[in-house]
């Protein structure tokens, strides 16, 4: 099912250029959806559909002037099959249960997401870890945002957060515990991901921007089929 038709017409905000978090050899700047609009579900949805994302409150997309690298990506999600390597993921989880949880995020969550900081992202912008940012970073209270959550027995040892939309799941963030590397978490949360929104009869998983020269971004086009928004319209994508 698509999102009702309906023309909108939203002011954006532009940032100035900055070093690109990405290609630190480009420069880079998103475009903002201005915060005094309110957001509806129907509204988040055609901003995906644009190839907008949202952290936090905030709605954006890239806006750069000589670069085309970030590339919105969305699994096919009735058409999915996973690949040898995911299969290997799945069957090395089979021990695993997850469980869907809504916000308020919990200390569990946000002790489990300071140790993915700490051992993964270190050198990145949203380290050293603090809660309130954690908390301002994931949740949106327009949002229906629902959390994939992985347990080992009761120990709590992978979240993603995503936002549920008309058609699909938007994926936000996930984090996982840093100790277990042999279990490939990442993986298996967007294998989960994409199995519960199966199971909700969704058509599409968003996952975001794929970047093919940056090792953090590229992994998305492994979950195929997948279709990658190219000059406005929504394509098959193959690497």
């Amino acid at each position: 099912m698509n999102a009702p038709e309906k023309q909108w017409r939203l002011p954006l905000l532009l940032t100035m250029e900055s070093e690109c978090p990405y290609l630190p050899e480009q420069q880079s700047r998103n475009a903002f959806v201005d915060s005094a609009i309110a957001i509806s579900t129907d509204l988040y949805t055609v901003l995906l559909h644009n190839g907008f994302r949202r952290s936090g409150t905030d709605i954006y997309r890239p806006y750069c002037k000589q670069c085309q690298a970030c590339i919105p990506l969305r699994v096919v999600v009735d058409a999915f099959h996973a690949n040898r390597s995911q299969r290997r993921t799945a069957k090395r989880n089979q021990d695993l249960q997850w469980r869907i949880e809504t916000p308020p995020l919990t200390d569990a969550h946000y002790q489990l997401y300071a140790r993915y900081l700490e051992a993964r992202h270190a050198d990145g912008g949203m380290y050293p870890p603090d809660r309130q940012q954690f908390d301002r970073f994931l949740t949106a209270e327009w949002a229906d945002t629902e959390l994939v959550c992985l347990y080992q027995d009761q120990q709590l040892v992978g979240v993603m957060v995503a936002d549920r939309v008309f058609d699909g799941i938007s994926a936000v963030y996930s984090f996982f515990e840093p100790e277990l590397p042999r279990r490939s978490l990442g993986v298996q949360l967007v294998l989960s991901l994409i199995d519960y929104t199966r199971s909700l009869g969704l058509a599409y998983c968003y996952l975001g921007y794929y970047i093919s020269r940056c090792a953090k971004m590229n992994y998305k086009a492994q979950y195929q089929p997948v279709e990658a928004l190219l000059d406005g319209k929504w394509e098959p994508y193959q690497v």
